[in-house]
């Protein structure tokens, strides 16, 4: 799953990417890797996994990841191929999810590309962008639909009332994600598509050292428009979460954090905060050999986790021996959960919760 980074040129970008990218910014249990000069992996800060590890004492240790791809700037005109455009756009299609960063700070040594500092206007500058592009992908399909509509076809006719929905949407400026839809219809009519303005998104807000804990009145304005946007917003520090991860020990990051007032970097709540974006959560599997974080996404049953680990687990899946993290943590051995009446074995059609630790029976 890859949540890529969006925004204006100079509003901070590059400067959050860099910070994720520095392992120190979580801890050494955390690192990041670059697989191109502007995709990393980074792994998702779960104090759970180390409560576990603390238990179990295994061999090594595995945590989740996502993907984070720094995208070029945008500018106004994208949607027509100005500046990178098609190549920012093709980029944002590919990932499943939007960080838009927003500048909320005022620096005279730092040039904005429309001349002052107005993070509501930049919003709307690439929300245009992304809409026009989406209008421009729905005018061409419903046109196609059209005609099989006109011979009768009944899924057809749905499809161009859908994709007249849509259309009437960006219109007026609005994004796909807020446009109320049947969830049935949105995963057969719109999903399919691809559209941009349908990708989950949080926008962070980037506000000085003194603005890091409190945000600021640009804060709030993003919050005041963004209510009926389904959409997360975080106040960041993208400069500060720079110079944390510059710091060499733990010790030396808690007593600069602690300085601030904050309990963690930014970035660790950030990768969390993507993670539950791009609707997934969290089960473990915990052996001498490892203790694992596997992804999964929310509402997967038990044969599609199993499947994570390896399809053969799902082609044989018999059941799932399960135990909440909460009874793992309490009595913090395998024999007193099972003395406790605490493992439970589920079926095919067990919903996987966030936290639970699993071990597959199956035969192939």
């Amino acid at each position: 799953m890859k949540a890529g980074i969006v925004g204006l040129p100079n509003v901070g970008k590059s400067t959050l990417f860099n910070s994720l990218s520095n392992a120190k910014a979580q801890s050494a249990n955390f690192p990041f890797c670059t697989i191109e000069p502007n995709i990393g992996v980074v792994n998702v800060p779960d104090p759970r996994l180390e409560r576990l590890a603390e238990i179990v004492n295994p061999e090594r240790v595995v945590p989740a990841t996502v993907e984070i791809v720094d995208i070029a700037g945008l500018v106004k005109g994208a949607s027509k191929g100005e500046g990178l455009g098609n190549q920012f756009l093709g980029n944002i299609r590919e990932t499943d999810a939007i960080i838009h960063v927003l500048r909320c700070f005022e620096d005279d040594n730092i040039v904005h590309v429309d001349g002052n500092v107005n993070p509501v206007r930049d919003k709307e500058t690439i929300d245009i962008e992304l809409q026009m592009k989406d209008l421009e992908t729905a005018e061409k399909k419903l046109e196609k639909v059209k005609r099989a509509a006109k011979t009768g076809q009944k899924e057809a006719q749905k499809e161009a009332e859908i994709l007249q929905k849509i259309v009437a949407w960006l219109e007026k400026g609005q994004s796909v994600r807020s446009l109320e839809v049947d969830d049935e219809d949105r995963e057969t009519f719109i999903k399919p598509l691809q559209f941009i303005t349908d990708k989950p998104v949080m926008y962070v807000c980037n506000v000085n050292e003194n603005d890091a804990v409190d945000g600021n009145d640009m804060v709030e304005k993003i919050k005041g428009i963004t209510e009926n946007e389904n959409a997360l917003v975080l106040t960041l520090a993208v400069g500060i979460e720079a110079d944390i991860a510059e710091l060499e020990s733990y010790e030396e990051r808690q007593m600069f954090l602690e300085d601030i007032g904050l309990e963690e970097p930014g970035v660790s709540k950030l990768i969390r905060l993507a993670y539950n974006l791009l609707n997934q959560q969290t089960y473990f599997t915990a052996g001498v050999k490892e203790v694992r974080a596997w992804t999964v996404r929310k509402g997967a049953t038990a044969p599609e986790a199993a499947a994570v680990i390896h399809t053969d687990f799902q082609k044989g899946f018999i059941r799932a021996e399960v135990i909440s993290y909460e009874d793992y943590d309490n009595f913090a051995s395998e024999a007193k959960i099972k003395e406790a009446g605490k493992l439970r074995v589920e079926g095919k059609d067990y919903i996987v919760q966030d936290g639970d630790v699993m071990n597959f029976r199956f035969n192939v």
